[in-house]
């Protein structure tokens, strides 16, 4: 199954791809917002390139579990990602991917760290769904 994951940011989203029958993930590219407007057409070329199975949006929890402030913008995200294509969507906890993508990475390149936290999150998906 095909899986592309959504690392949602205000100004920026980080985007991978991953496959079940290898369980393999790979970072794919960071899309930019305009104007903190999400770059709906950007996301969807994307869709219909790699046709996903399985979309994965990254869930913004504080470390108590509780949602952050940006959750409410994501929730819309991820709605509006439901009206746009017909695949299975799940959130997946993203507390400290950002973080645990710096560590690997140890820059702070933009636009590998926001894909490599993408990346992350489908490989949590994966461990918990083998």
């Amino acid at each position: 199954m095909q899986i592309v994951a959504f690392d949602f940011g205000e100004k920026k989203i980080g985007v991978a791809v991953g496959q079940t029958s290898t369980y393999t993930s790979s970072p794919l590219q960071v899309i930019f917002n305009n104007h903190d407007k999400v770059n709906w057409n950007d996301i969807s070329i994307l869709l219909e390139e790699w046709k996903p199975e399985l979309i994965l949006v990254g869930k913004p929890l504080n470390m108590d579990g509780t949602d952050s402030e940006i959750m409410m913008k994501v929730d819309a995200f991820y709605k509006k990602l439901e009206s746009l294509y017909d695949a299975k969507f799940e959130y997946v906890d993203e507390r400290l991917t950002t973080f645990e993508a710096k560590d690997i990475l140890k820059e702070n390149n933009v636009e590998t760290v926001d894909a490599n936290a993408a990346k992350i999150l489908i490989d949590n998906w994966f461990n918990i769904n083998k």
